[in-house]
């Protein structure tokens, strides 16, 4: 215990980025075979010209209220993965959603979980799209990380994965919906679910550029990695 600590100590003096695994690398069920670290950087994600964050500023609902944080905070901006800046939901099946306002051509969702300061995946992340509030009707999933279907949305064929600093990008194919859906179920280290910031990269009132640019957004700092 005592070495681990200070090893933690260690990297963050000198600015290391590694990771104190609570979980270790590859043990998690359906694993992303890609680096779950992010030592590596994503690949630009090309999105039409003129395509913007939808979600910044927008309302935020949840399944029940944070036990920390305000579900504005999930819509702000600061994306920072420290406890700060992370609202946090009870333990159990739990989801967050914003309303775009309007019907929007979606290209991407990237979020950003917990924190990083130790390795972590979030179990049955499934992201979900309609123009139900309610998410009764019109529902279009696309993303389902839960394996064994244990969260009820049937079982997911996307992988498990590791938070980190470039957060989760998932590719939303222009799919139109006014409402963003974000299902957990605790994760690796604790039975917890944590929300720090959703972006919903698309179009509402207006025709796509007439040419593809990279996805183009702030990182936040990279802690441990």
């Amino acid at each position: 215990m005592m070495k681990k600590t200070l090893l933690i100590a260690l990297a963050a003096v000198l600015g290391f980025a590694s990771v104190v695994s609570a979980t270790p690398r590859g043990s998690l069920p359906n694993s992303d075979p890609a680096d779950p670290y992010g030592d590596k950087p994503r690949p630009p994600f090309m999105i039409p010209e003129g395509t913007a964050n939808l979600a910044l500023h927008k309302t935020v609902t949840s399944s029940t209220a944070p036990t920390k944080g305000s579900l504005k905070m999930i819509t702000d901006g600061e994306k920072e993965m420290i406890e700060e800046y992370t609202v946090e939901l009870p333990q159990g099946k739990q989801w967050v959603q914003v309303d775009l306002t309007e019907t929007a051509v979606i290209y991407a969702v990237l979020f950003w979980l917990g924190d990083d300061s130790r390795f972590r995946s979030y179990h049955d992340v499934v992201v979900q799209v309609s123009d139900d509030k309610e998410f009764k009707k019109g529902v279009k999933i696309i993303f389902n990380n839960d394996h064994d279907n244990s969260s009820g949305f049937g079982c997911g064929k996307d992988y498990s994965y590791g938070e980190d600093y470039q957060g989760k990008l998932v590719d939303a194919k222009g799919v139109s919906a006014r409402y963003v859906r974000i299902n957990t179920n605790g994760n690796t280290v604790n039975l917890r679910n944590h929300f720090a910031e959703i972006e919903v990269w698309g179009l509402a009132g207006k025709k796509p550029g007439g040419k593809m640019v990279p996805l183009n957004t702030r990182f936040p700092k990279p802690y441990f990695r």
